[in-house]
């Protein structure tokens, strides 16, 4: 079966086009891949919410200075649709040869046109240079399992039957792994992260299994999003926690990266970057 992105720009030979076309917005239905993680819209047990941040944000002003700049956005996990990576740059791109009289207007205009290709209100934000370097690189909350010494032997797909847990006492615990690696689903290019787990429960994350599941993603081909769905739904079904966050942040291509954030509670999101991104 052919992925719905098939029919988007992804893959393909594209003339670049340099003025203002939000019809390059190529929206893909999240509800396939729900479907193949038995969820739908009305059953999805987790909030949250997709960073993407775009490194190449650029337009003119009125009187035909360039200017560029950093753009945020916040596309909601419950949205109906995501936004085909190739199609968000080809339209980012349509935005250089266009004037806005401030970044104020450009944002308003971002909004409108995301927003309606995901099917959900999209919060946007143009962001200085200065005001993004001062916030700096980003550390990661918990322990890092990567020097963890284990035997790994399986690629192709996810494997959660790798995944184990001991009972004991209520424990919270955050834990990384820079290894996250997959493939996407239609150019079968890598697409490399770093994820992030946070717990609470009686049930205790072996780390070792914990690390040679997320390694069974290196083959794997699916988009960011998909990726950390599966990951919190393997995750909740052994540990069967109070909580659970998943999040990962995935190294840009095309200056795009994207960051998915997924939760049984309130999200508490640090969208600063870290060192590969």
């Amino acid at each position: 079966m052919h992925h719905p992105a098939e029919h988007s720009p992804l893959g393909k030979s594209s003339e670049y086009v340099s003025t203002y076309s939000p019809e390059l917005l190529f929206p893909i239905s999240r509800a396939t891949k729900w479907n193949e993680l038995g969820l739908t819209a009305a059953t999805l047990p987790y909030q949250g919410v997709d960073y993407w941040n775009c490194y190449e944000l650029s337009w003119l002003t009125p009187t035909g200075k360039p200017v560029v700049a950093i753009g945020e956005f916040a596309i909601p996990a419950d949205s109906p649709n995501i936004i085909e990576s190739k199609s968000f740059k080809l339209y980012l791109n349509s935005l250089n040869q266009s004037a806005y009289t401030s970044a104020s207007e450009l944002e308003q205009v971002l909004a409108r046109d995301l927003s309606a290709a995901a099917g959900a209100p999209v919060n946007v934000r143009v962001r200085s240079l200065g005001d993004v370097a001062a916030e700096g690189v980003a550390s990661l909350p918990g322990v890092c399992i990567d020097d963890l010494d284990v035997v790994i032997d399986c690629y192709e797909h996810p494997q959660p039957e790798l995944l184990r847990a001991g009972v004991g006492l209520p424990l919270q615990e955050s834990l990384h792994s820079h290894l996250l690696k997959s493939n996407c689903p239609v150019t079968g290019q890598p697409d490399w992260g770093t994820v992030v787990v946070e717990y609470r429960g009686a049930k205790r994350l072996d780390h070792t299994s914990f690390l040679a599941y997320l390694v069974s993603f290196r083959q794997h081909a699916d988009f960011h999003e998909q990726c950390v769905e599966r990951i919190f739904l393997d995750l909740k079904r052994l540990l069967e926690p109070e909580s659970l966050t998943v999040y990962a942040r995935y190294v840009r291509r095309g200056g795009l990266d994207i960051n998915p954030y997924r939760s049984t509670g309130q999200v508490q999101t640090d969208n600063r970057r870290l060192v590969r991104q």
